[in-house]
């Protein structure tokens, strides 16, 4: 699967859904909003769950302390499963496997075109079981079913196809030198990687991470995130399947107070890859720094401008900035959270944006046709739930949503603000939940003072006719990835990460392979060289 916007392959799949089921989408969305819609009759998912243990030296195993905690459905706030909880023996345990598979295994000695091998075939198994794991992936988030199978599981795929293409061809250089002398400037696998992975994408991380580790000769430690460590722990045995070498992945499943900090802060690992909050990418940073000063990559949080010019055609321009908003529960970090909409088309396009969110399809995310699931947990539900309430008090204007749905599980209306002042909480602050806040801006720079005016710069969207404006605003913006008249477009070669508090380095693309690579330069005098 090429280069596809999110959007373009969910609406696809919507579609193709709705027709197989019969139904009309607008009946569908006249339902949605009921409490009915939302908790009653909760699809049960037809996925056995086989991997709660945790996976060290190639062996799944329970915890040193044999505890366990609960992974929960979102839909219900019932058990899944319980989980192995690891802690710090199990981080100990697990890096000493995977230092030993560096020291001493396979891994890294083997051809670069064997470890390809056992990547590709990975990525084959990955596509042969996507049901599978785009179901266990669904229950363990609450992200729709249709969304994890269309378009995550098959980007993961990719990912994973990518980086098998590249792990043989890194190469080093050689480079000259003035005087009698050879240089050669080698590329070398880092050594064990500690990665930390989050909660809204918890495969597509995993594949942002362990791709490019694997392809560079590396072995790993790997954290899920609490909330949701069921797919990984799948796709790991399939990596296993595929010819991995014992020790050179290992999945420790547990909290960040402990298994995270832990891993952070161990005096052998080489170096550390995370993907979470700003909020605890800077403790991540800490302990990594007052350890052995390992090497860190940061993905971290954002507040995204997404711009509408005046020249804009509204009825995309709402779709669009809609999808940028809502998608995946609006826990996103590059969620176009502040919608800039030109004066002269404000009125318009407030209204328009209201109508979409309030046809939005909210439910079970195993039912055809719905669009948004439930926040992740409790703790997420409460937060967004408390800036909709800060929102009011700020004096914006409520459009549409405002609060919960149904009495059961962690759904929440969609919302929109309009009038939304910059000041605000709802303007400043990651809320990372389905609401959108909308402000008016009269020209070019006043848009590009204030969408720059925050201490995040992960992404920015622009929706406009006129290339010049485009490519301003692309020059201007202080964001790590600028969508023009598009938004979430993730190809496996586009690198991603943010300015300020979004974050340290890139992953995708080529950049990715610079973070699990250490660089060598070996001079070798030359005697009566014929040429230098």
């Amino acid at each position: 699967m090429g280069a596809r916007r999110l959007s373009s392959l969910l609406a696809r799949s919507f579609a193709t859904s709705a027709l197989v089921q019969g139904r009309s989408s607008a009946l569908g969305r006249n339902r949605a909003f009921s409490s009915a819609v939302a908790v009653e009759e909760l699809v049960k998912p037809q996925v056995q769950i086989d991997h709660t243990q945790l996976l060290i030296n190639g062996q799944f195993v329970d915890a040193a302390s044999g505890k366990t905690f609960q992974t929960l459905d979102p839909r219900s706030g019932e058990v899944i499963s319980e989980v192995a909880e690891g802690d710090t023996e199990d981080v100990n345990r697990a890096v000493s496997a995977a230092r030993k598979a560096f020291d001493e295994g396979p891994w890294p000695k083997m051809s670069a075109y064997e470890r390809s091998k056992i990547l590709y075939r990975f990525a084959d198994l990955l596509e042969k079981h996507n049901d599978e794991i785009a179901t266990i992936e669904s229950w363990d988030t609450g992200k729709p079913y249709e969304q994890s199978a269309s378009a995550e599981i098959p980007m993961v795929v990719r990912i994973m196809r990518y980086y098998a293409g590249w792990a043989d061809k890194i190469h080093g250089l050689v480079v000259p030198a003035d005087g009698p002398h050879h240089v050669q400037v080698l590329h070398e696998p880092i050594g064990v990687a500690g990665q930390i992975i989050p909660w809204n994408f918890p495969l597509l991380m995993y594949s942002w991470k362990v791709g490019p580790a694997l392809a560079c000769g590396n072995t790993i430690v790997l954290k899920t995130a609490e909330q949701t460590p069921l797919s990984a722990l799948y796709a790991s045995r399939l990596l296993l399947e595929a010819g991995l070498p014992p020790g050179v992945l290992n999945i420790v499943s547990g909290f960040g107070q402990t298994a995270g900090a832990a891993l952070a802060s161990h005096m052998d690992v080489d170096k550390l890859a995370f993907t979470g909050s700003t909020a605890t990418g800077k403790i991540v940073l800490g302990l990594a720094a007052k350890s052995n000063l390992k090497p860190v990559t940061l993905e971290l949080g954002g507040k995204s401008p997404f711009i509408i010019m005046d020249d804009a055609d509204i009825d995309e321009a709402v779709e669009l900035a809609h999808f940028a908003l809502f998608f995946n529960q609006g826990q996103c970090c590059c969620a176009g959270s502040r919608t800039f909409v030109h004066e002269r088309v404000y009125d318009e396009f407030v209204e328009k944006a209201k109508a979409r969110a309030l046809k939005r399809v909210v439910g079970d995310p195993f039912k055809s046709g719905v669009e948004q699931g439930p926040q992740i947990d409790t703790e997420q539900f409460e937060k967004v739930m408390r800036y909709i309430k800060a929102g009011l008090e700020s004096g914006a204007t409520l459009e549409s949503g405002g609060d919960k749905l149904g009495d059961k599980g962690f759904f929440i209306q969609p919302t929109v603000f309009s009038n939304v002042q910059d000041g605000s909480p709802i303007a400043t602050d990651e809320i990372f939940g389905p609401v959108q806040t909308i402000s008016k801006f009269n020209d070019i720079d006043e848009v590009t003072r204030r969408a720059n005016a925050t201490n995040y710069g992960l992404a920015a969207g622009v929706f406009t006719k006129n290339l010049d404006t485009a490519n301003t605003l692309t020059r201007a913006l202080k964001a790590g990835t600028v969508w023009i008249n598009c938004y979430d477009v993730f190809d496996a070669a586009i690198p991603f990460g943010g300015y300020k508090l979004s974050g340290i380095g890139r992953e995708k693309g080529i950049y990715s392979l610079h973070n699990y690579l250490q660089v060598k330069a070996v001079v070798t005098s030359l005697k009566n060289p014929a040429w230098l």
